[in-house]
């Protein structure tokens, strides 16, 4: 079995979390394949902004998630381990990379990510994730009183 480590984000604005649509037809989160030895959170990053034009910026790990599939043109199983990290985009601006395939995406309320998101893993993911950050959001309101 083949084993990729990839890197991804949950990118917030606000109360709303950002999906794509891919060429299946499922919604995911942007992630890819960690590429000569970069790190798990500059290839998070750098997906965000090469699959949606976001500029977004880390405010938290958000943990793991892996599955596995049977790669046909590589004719065995590969397994793919996810690093996930929480994400801030400064405005609801995106633009979907059309030309890597994906058909749709946008910034929606957790409720209708949650009715869109494909994969019952990526729907928890966002579930906690946005507790996550909402918590790192009255942390920042808290240091804004103090400073």
């Amino acid at each position: 079995m083949i084993v990729r480590s990839c890197a991804g984000g949950i990118v917030f604005h606000n109360d709303k979390v950002f999906i794509l649509k891919n060429g299946k037809g499922e919604w995911v989160l942007p992630k890819g394949k960690i590429r000569n030895n970069s790190l798990p959170t500059d290839t998070a990053l750098n997906r965000i902004k090469f699959e949606a034009g976001i500029d977004a910026k880390i405010v938290s790990t958000a943990g793991e998630t892996s599955y596995e599939f049977y790669s046909l043109s590589r004719k065995q199983p590969v397994c793919n381990v996810i690093t996930w990290y929480i994400m801030e985009a400064p405005s609801k601006k995106y633009e979907v990379n059309k030309d890597e395939g994906f058909l749709d995406g946008g910034f929606f309320s957790i409720k209708e990510a949650m009715e869109r998101i494909t994969y019952s893993q990526d729907k928890s993911l966002v579930n906690l994730s946005f507790k996550k950050y909402l918590v790192f959001k009255e942390f920042e309101k808290m240091e804004e009183v103090y400073v």
